[in-house]
């Protein structure tokens, strides 16, 4: 679907480009643009960490780890190419890495990135601010996640890909 420019006197088409002809790079601009306003994205959802990877023997890592409204945890990973680059096994893998995370450590992988990123609030009032909770709540945090990934021109939702995940590691 083309893009246009609205001016004064009429339409403009936007030309089609990829990230890389424009010089887009992945994590020095998209995903440090996107730590910023992950809403561009991914509406309701608070990062709590980048390149997230503290898993026994893995040398992956997740792009950013978020949370949204529903407490469930949220892996985006970004891709520059075209065919987003196995984004839909890499959703799976990594749903299934983050799938038995608990609230007390999503409050101390938050607290790590905070420290990492110069940032001086508190994670726990931070994350219970963000999820308008009074006090922490295991049974209600949900580590089924939701997964969105970014490749080349699209974002694409694989959410159905966290439900296979979840069944996998059962």
């Amino acid at each position: 679907m083309a893009i246009y420019e609205i001016r004064d006197d009429g339409f403009k088409k936007v030309e089609e480009t990829t990230f890389s002809t424009a010089g887009i790079r992945e994590r020095a601009d998209l995903q440090r643009l996107l730590r910023a306003d992950v809403e561009v994205i991914s509406p309701d959802t608070l990062v709590i960490s980048e390149e997230f990877g503290e898993w026994e023997e893995s040398r992956r890592r997740i792009d950013l780890l978020a949370i949204d409204k529903d407490a469930n945890l949220v892996v985006i990973e970004l891709k520059r190419s075209e065919d987003g680059g196995h984004m839909e096994l890499q959703a799976i893998r990594y749903a299934a890495m983050v799938s038995t995370m608990t609230f007390e450590r999503a409050v101390e992988v938050c607290s790590k990135y905070f420290g990492r990123i110069g940032c001086n609030l508190d994670a726990l009032s931070m994350i219970l601010e963000f999820l308008e909770w009074d006090e922490p709540d295991e049974d209600a945090f949900r580590p089924e996640c939701a997964s969105r990934a970014s490749g080349g021109r699209l974002l694409r939702r694989v959410d159905h890909l966290c439900d296979v995940a979840q069944r996998t590691r059962s």
